[in-house]
């Protein structure tokens, strides 16, 4: 009887997906430009738009201003996940990693590669979860 190994497949490194995920909320919503170039979008919840009173802008510079990565909010250690308090209201942002190609249909292969990936940055009220 043979057994033949499976191919390992690469585990992404947390820090340099991290730094990427950071990087792109800081552009996407306080216009900091990244040190590197990183493919991306932003896009908030009709609930979130509807607010009114510039809450949706304080809840966009909260989002890209966040450093409270803890276990919980963050286990995978991607910085893709926090949720902020504006005015009482809890609104959570999510970036999701899709192969850059794809037309968001597949999740990145290769994550830690800002030119194969695009990065989605969703921001929403948290009773739009």
């Amino acid at each position: 009887m043979t057994i033949t190994a499976q191919p390992q497949t690469e585990c992404p490194d947390p820090s340099v997906i991290a730094a990427q995920n950071d990087a792109f909320r800081k552009l996407a919503c306080l216009g900091v430009p990244p040190a590197q170039p990183i493919q991306g979008r932003m896009h908030v919840t009709r609930s979130l738009m509807e607010a009114g009173d510039g809450f949706m802008a304080e809840a966009v510079k909260a989002t890209g201003e966040f450093t409270t990565f803890e276990q919980d909010n963050d286990p995978e250690g991607w910085h893709d996940f926090g949720a902020v308090e504006i005015r009482g209201e809890t609104v959570f942002w999510k970036i999701d990693l899709y192969e850059a190609d794809s037309d968001f249909r597949y999740g990145a292969e290769t994550p830690g590669n800002p030119v194969t990936t695009m990065r989605v940055l969703t921001v929403m009220l948290a009773r739009d979860w």
